[in-house]
């Protein structure tokens, strides 16, 4: 039985979220798996993405990226009203304002999510293949 290698990565510096940002490139998010849970300073993402990390990068594959320690969201030509919406994510970086950071998730059609975090705390965790 071949055993299924999902990825988890664990991002707390500019070099982890490179890395995560090189996993999601070209990833396809659907409006709807967007979510801000503000009681628990979490965004989370929901992905389908390429496996670029693996040998077989034909591989589709559902992966989560968790965002903690987030104060405030911001999404600037990402119509809400629209769910079904697929954007998708060309690239994740950050900023350094004084003692927080803003992190920016970018999309194609110049749509983008600015979180407003303490602290870099990001998490990819892979769920399944697409089949």
């Amino acid at each position: 039985m071949e055993k299924k290698y999902l990825t988890k990565i664990i991002a707390n510096d500019q070099e982890g979220l490179q890395m995560i940002s090189a996993c999601m490139a070209g990833a396809k998010a659907k409006i709807s798996n967007m979510k801000y849970l503000k009681s628990n300073k979490i965004f989370l993402i929901s992905v389908e993405r390429n496996k670029v990390e693996s040998e077989n990068q034909k591989k589709k594959i559902n992966s989560i990226c968790k965002f903690d320690f987030v104060d405030q969201v911001k999404s600037k030509n990402i119509n809400q009203k629209k769910q079904d919406s697929i954007l998708e994510l060309l690239a994740i970086d950050y900023l350094k304002n004084n003692k927080e950071y803003e992190i920016n998730l970018i999309f194609n059609n110049n749509a983008y999510i600015s979180l407003t975090a303490e602290t870099i705390e990001v998490r990819l965790e892979d769920q399944n293949e697409v089949n």
